[in-house]
């Protein structure tokens, strides 16, 4: 008998499969993953179409991702708390017994949750945290900023700015101590002007 047909194989690999799907989702990296999370649903697919299955299972297996991504938008636990078991629910329920029961062992599916919904709550909880994030520095926040030349500036030279060594550039001559402000940016170089002794005073 093939293994991948036991339903109690089976259902661990559609957990792996769905679990790495949605890392895959939130993550896009090497491909690995992504190539591991789809052998798994293959071979958790071939098991379910082998065994006999409760179909209907499906609709509360189904709403596992879009939740995933409706917990991004909002925010909110308690759809993380639902997506992580509807997946487990889902995919116990849907491998019949010959009786109409359930044929996945309830200690294998328990031991299974106890893997996964910890795993999903951090990784994903973490994950999303990360993706939308703000950047500790906004490069569009350093208009306007002010800082010190670190070399005669005239075409280039080098500035601190922002806390920052940066390349900048000046229509200018700018001498080595002289405050500057930047005026625009152009990739990773800096425009910057000379502050006056009649600009505002710079603290």
């Amino acid at each position: 008998m093939n293994p991948i047909i036991d339903p109690n194989i089976a259902y661990v690999l559609l957990i792996v499969g769905f679990v790495l799907s949605v890392l895959a989702l939130l993550t896009p990296g090497t491909g690995i993953v992504e190539i591991i999370g789809l052998f798994s649903m293959i071979l958790a697919g071939y098991g379910i179409i082998s065994n006999p299955s409760h179909y209907w299972a499906l609709v509360i297996l189904i709403p596992f991702i879009p939740l995933i991504f409706v917990y991004r938008k909002t925010k909110k636990d308690y759809y993380l708390i639902i997506s992580i078991a509807l997946l487990n629910i889902g995919s116990y329920m849907i491998f019949k017994s010959e009786s109409g029961g359930f044929s996945v062992s309830p200690v294998i599916a328990i031991v299974v949750f106890l893997i996964n919904a910890p795993i999903l709550w951090v990784v994903v909880k973490k994950i999303i945290e990360a993706i939308d994030r703000r950047p500790d520095f906004d490069p569009s926040n350093i208009i306007g900023a002010y800082g010190e030349a670190r070399t005669n500036i005239f075409q280039d030279g080098t500035a601190y700015v922002s806390g920052e060594e940066w390349s900048v550039r000046s229509d200018q001559t700018i001498e080595k101590g002289e405050k500057i402000e930047v005026i625009r940016k152009e990739g990773l170089v800096l425009w910057v002007k000379k502050i006056n002794k009649s600009d505002r005073r710079i603290e």
